[in-house]
């Protein structure tokens, strides 16, 4: 099984676009828009059988494929989340300030996985400081911008064109004349993935 391949049964497991493949997952070539079931000779009768215990391993798991994490860092992060209150909001909002997130978030990478390769090879800094940790957290009136060595890079030409088309949520903001990208605050309720049951990730590792 070639890669492709592979993302794409993760994409069916899930029963939703986990925008692995990039621009892809929104053409007509998706293969949720012919397969929409799971993977396997069975996968049409999976999800009546599925048990409570199921469901929330498979929530888990998506959310977790989504953002492109490993199980020791995506529990390590739950477990911050868990410090801050209300374990199951606050964990999607620490997904959603990832540096690579947000990357993805402006329009600067066509999926998540491209977004963390460009984070890793440094090509980012934030407030001055060049940064390499795909997992790093973002803060309020943090300023990311594109290193001066790297701005000529295919990648970043028409930055402003690629920012409109990938409807930007509000609490980021791009400066077009500056080329710099804002974190203006945290991410509200609102504007959180309402795919995802946090609530059924805190149950899984609540057992």
């Amino acid at each position: 099984m070639n890669n492709t391949e592979a993302k794409c049964k993760l994409c069916r497991a899930a029963g939703k676009k986990l925008m692995l493949k990039g621009i892809k997952c929104t053409s007509g070539k998706c293969v949720l828009n012919s397969r929409n079931y799971g993977p396997g000779i069975h996968g049409h009768k999976r999800k009546n059988k599925v048990s409570q215990y199921g469901q929330q391993l498979a929530e888990k798991q998506k959310a977790k494929r989504m953002y492109g994490m490993r199980e020791k860092q995506f529990r390590i992060f739950f477990e911050r989340a868990q410090k801050r209150g209300d374990a199951g909001e606050n964990f999607l909002r620490m997904l959603e300030m990832r540096l690579d997130n947000v990357i993805y978030r402006f329009g600067l990478a066509s999926s998540r996985a491209q977004a963390r390769q460009m984070v890793s090879h440094g090509m980012f800094t934030v407030n001055k400081i060049k940064v390499n940790i795909a997992s790093y957290l973002v803060k309020p009136s943090d300023v990311i911008e594109v290193r001066t060595n790297k701005r000529n890079k295919k990648l970043f030409t028409d930055m402003a064109e690629k920012v409109k088309k990938s409807q930007v949520p509000g609490w980021l903001n791009f400066d077009a004349k500056e080329d710099t990208f804002k974190i203006l605050h945290a991410p509200k309720a609102d504007d959180l993935d309402k795919s995802i049951n946090s609530q059924a990730i805190v149950e899984f590792y609540s057992k």
